[in-house]
């Protein structure tokens, strides 16, 4: 793949590369907002590599670095801990990128590289509290089992968080998800959850982890997750999940151009809002493609990382409509009509669009 197809510049039409990577990875449809908790084949899915091979009887996860304590575990020492489960939304930081214009070359997102799961697992924090971090720790790399080339180089599949950030309560490391064990494409038998923080902090097939006095340089890091506002951009890091409600499209669609229909009269609209900066605090809807917002009707959200259920009546009369909602959260942070474009298409948190034709009903 060329530098350009690995998401560092735009292009006008539809690529091979792009289709290789669509017909890899799947996002979750958007009827499946119905669900409080996504069933896990409908849960977004990014590999970057391949799915590698997976032994839980022989895998063991390396705790090292700056530690006092550096210890090697293996899964059945890591169940014996104690356990938690949590409800937790990840989105790729990808998603919304083929509604840029131009269409940075890379995993093609329209709105639907989302799920929320309940993830099971044992927290970190004490991990690292036992093994004893030693002064002058700064990050916390984590390494996958999955290796491939990108941007030129070969390595295996590594991100790093600041080390508070890795400290906090919620980290998890999980073995299973929605009540079963993992399966082999979201990480079996181990992988990282960060709630809060893009998909790509969420490393899968967790093999490694190290606690550095630097601050980690690998290509996943610095090479790529960074908002270029242009080619000369040094970029800043992708990391907290930024506002977004999604609409659970109504009626029925076209095959092809997934435009609604439905019929005329009350319409309950619905769908899910999150934010990682803060907990969501309103929803507003509008039916003429963003020129006027009425709030919706807010649900409780289960836990501050996993997202809220909201619901809109509207009467709907004969005509074409352009449906958006858009979320804001506790912070004060609001989905933007438009999100600033950047090389890689990363955090485009837009107000989704969805056109709609209400239908004349039967004559009288």
């Amino acid at each position: 793949m060329t530098s350009q197809a690995a998401g560092e510049g735009p292009t006008s039409g539809i690529t091979m590369e792009e289709l290789a990577l669509a017909a890899r990875n799947h996002g979750m449809p958007l009827e499946a907002l119905r669900y409080d908790v996504t069933p896990v084949g409908l849960h977004y899915l990014l590999v970057h590599f391949d799915i590698p091979a997976a032994d839980e009887s022989s895998w063991t996860l390396e705790l090292g670095g700056h530690l006092r304590r550096p210890r090697t575990l293996t899964m059945e020492e890591l169940r014996r801990r104690p356990q938690v489960t949590a409800p937790v939304t990840l989105e790729c930081a990808g998603n919304g990128r083929a509604r840029l214009d131009p269409r940075p070359v890379s995993q093609p997102w329209l709105e639907e590289a989302v799920g929320t799961a309940e993830w099971t697992g044992t927290p970190l924090a004490p991990l690292l509290e036992e093994a004893g971090v030693g002064p002058g720790a700064v990050e916390v790399v984590f390494g996958g089992a999955d290796r491939g080339v990108q941007g030129g180089l070969e390595h295996d599949y590594e991100r790093s968080l600041p080390l508070a950030e890795a400290m906090r309560a919620e980290v998890l490391l999980a073995w299973g998800v929605n009540g079963r064990p993992l399966p082999p494409q979201h990480g079996h038998p181990l992988r990282l959850v960060v709630p809060g923080w893009y998909g790509m902090t969420s490393v899968k097939w967790l093999r490694r982890i190290s606690v550095v006095t630097e601050p980690f340089d690998g290509y996943q890091q610095t090479g790529s997750y960074l908002l270029h506002a242009s080619a000369d951009d040094p970029g800043t890091p992708v990391t907290r999940i930024q506002p977004r409600s999604l609409l659970l499209p109504p009626g029925i669609p076209e095959f092809e151009s997934r435009e609604r229909f439905l019929e005329p009269g009350r319409q309950l609209l619905t769908g899910r809002a999150w934010s990682g900066l803060a907990p969501v605090a309103k929803v507003e809807v509008s039916t003429d493609g963003g020129r006027g917002w009425r709030p919706a009707e807010l649900e409780p959200q289960p836990s501050p990382w996993a997202w809220a259920g909201w619901s809109f009546a509207w009467e709907a009369a004969p005509g074409s409509y352009e449906l958006c909602s858009r979320a804001t959260d506790a912070a004060g942070n609001t989905q933007p009509l438009a999100a600033p474009w950047n090389t890689g298409g990363y955090a485009n948190n837009a107000v989704q669009r969805v056109k709609v034709t209400v239908r004349p009903g039967p004559a009288a």
